[in-house]
């Protein structure tokens, strides 16, 4: 029988992996003060695609998305 690998649950927090098995980053500056900017930077947390060396990385770190 296999042993589970653990998820770095700071990494799936931070992350998210497609179904295409693209790595997306957060999007900075989309926790506060969000009366002075404009919904459609507002709408999707998710925007940033990451280079392949990270995202193998990353992929790592989040073994089951």
């Amino acid at each position: 029988m296999a042993i589970k690998l653990k998820t770095h649950s700071w990494a799936a927090k931070r992350f998210k992996v497609t179904k295409k098995k693209k790595v997306f980053a957060e999007k900075a500056c989309n926790n506060h003060l969000l009366t002075n900017k404009w919904k459609a930077h507002k709408n999707s947390p998710y925007g940033k695609q990451l280079e392949k060396t990270r995202s193998k990385k990353i992929k790592n770190l989040i073994p089951y998305k």
